[in-house]
């Protein structure tokens, strides 16, 4: 996606550690419009597949997530970081590391909201070393819904999540992927 490019390029800032800061309009400050036509580009990518389900991880994948199941009309599944207590005791659970965050981070979700009558589709904001979204693919074999693909907002090649996800054999949609990138120059596929 063109704008999306063009706004990573214009707001975006690559930090340490190959991190890119997109705090003013995905990660912090979330720019709405942008975030309904992203919605919107996953919801035509992935409508042919027929999912009832989104499930996406706590904070930063919500707002793109959410813009998508409002363009399917279907409901939004967010694995929470930290279990509230209104959260049942039945849950899935797994701990993945957190490059910004430091250490590992949990992703819980309710049973009570992934079942094997579920066709899901997982969409998160960023594509790394695809930990996450692995994660997540575990969360939904273990409820033993159906798997139909992932949706990133940002992939980046060079830390090779995407080869860390062929064994799902689902598809991956990246809005945008950056080949390469340092603190004076962003290079996209």
């Amino acid at each position: 996606m063109e704008e999306l490019k063009q706004r990573i390029l214009k707001d975006g800032q690559v930090l340490k550690g190959d991190i890119l800061k997109v705090d003013s309009f995905l990660n912090h400050q979330v720019d709405s419009g942008l975030m309904k036509r992203l919605g919107e580009e996953f919801a035509r990518r992935f409508k042919p597949l027929k999912p009832n389900k989104i499930l996406t991880a706590e904070i930063s994948g919500i707002a793109p997530a959410l813009q998508a199941g409002v363009a399917l009309d279907i409901p939004v599944v967010f694995a929470r970081k930290l279990r509230p207590v209104t959260m049942p005791k039945k849950v899935y659970e797994r701990r993945v590391p957190s490059r910004t965050k430091g250490g590992e981070t949990m992703l819980l979700v309710a049973a009570d909201y992934l079942s094997a009558q579920d066709r899901v589709v997982i969409i998160d904001d960023f594509l790394a070393t695809g930990q996450t979204l692995n994660a997540l693919a575990n969360i939904v074999v273990e409820a033993r819904a159906r798997l139909l693909g992932f949706g990133v907002v940002v992939e980046k090649t060079f830390e090779h999540g995407r080869d860390a996800l062929d064994e799902w054999g689902v598809p991956l949609e990246a809005l945008v992927t950056i080949e390469r990138m340092n603190q004076k120059q962003i290079v996209f596929r």
